[in-house]
């Protein structure tokens, strides 16, 4: 069963009485385990599309299933459920809390989840996700003591903290120079590679997403090609 399914997806904004159509019948799907890419100029509508297959936001129209789950159907709290326990998110502002220590930052989304945990537990958690990307010696450090490839890995492991389904990476390269670029996308590499773990990277640089096994592009609001693994019929 692929971890995301999506068929004649459609997202209309209504500005006063003008209908602005921004997806415009997506259909797509992702296995799980594997790192894809949704590449597209500004104004293309990945950023929309990241938004609704992260439950930040409703299709007007269409079909999107997540692990088989109709996400449209839900109310509003069974998809904060999803999203809290189902998605992770990596921006490329890094979205770090300032006063609050790299342990505490990973700590954060497990203070939310459904099935609560202790603080003992919570703090075990976050630390060895930070060991495992490098942060051992930076856990008590706040986020403006740390180098931008430092807060980037940061906000990956509080994004991994819950065991997500999913982690979507929005522009994560967009703040920093090329060669820790290439260490935060090899880091996306080995996370897919060793842990399993599902990845889309969202981006508008060719060259980020040739680090993902396949590159789903969008233009004005439709796939234009990848939108299925080959072996799943090629192309689309």
């Amino acid at each position: 069963m692929d971890l995301i399914e999506l068929k004649d997806l459609r997202k209309v904004y209504h500005l006063g009485e003008i209908d602005v159509p921004v997806l415009n019948g997506i259909s797509l799907s992702v296995a799980a385990g594997e790192m894809v890419s949704l590449m597209g100029a500004s104004g293309s509508g990945k950023s929309t599309l990241m938004n609704i297959l992260g439950c930040l936001d409703r299709p007007s129209s269409g079909l999107y299933l997540l692990e088989g789950r109709d996400i449209a159907k839900l109310d509003h709290d069974e998809q904060a459920e999803i999203r809290n326990e189902k998605i992770g998110f990596v921006f490329q502002n890094f979205n770090l809390l300032p006063r609050t220590s790299a342990l505490e930052n990973v700590m954060m989304p497990l203070e939310y989840r459904h099935r609560r945990i202790s603080t003992r537990e919570s703090r075990e958690i976050a630390r060895n996700l930070l060991q495992k990307l490098g942060l051992e010696d930076r856990m008590h450090h706040h986020p403006s003591q740390l180098s931008g490839g430092q807060q980037q890995r940061v906000a990956i492991a509080r994004a991994l903290a819950n065991s997500p389904s999913i982690l979507f990476a929005d522009e994560p390269t967009g703040n920093l120079d090329s060669r820790t670029s290439r260490e935060i996308l090899e880091m996306f590499s080995r996370l897919n590679g060793e842990e399993g773990i599902t990845i889309m990277l969202v981006t508008h640089d060719a060259e980020v997403a040739s680090h993902a096994g396949r590159v789903i592009h969008i233009l004005d609001g439709l796939v234009v090609n990848g939108a299925y693994r080959a072996a799943a019929g090629g192309g689309a």
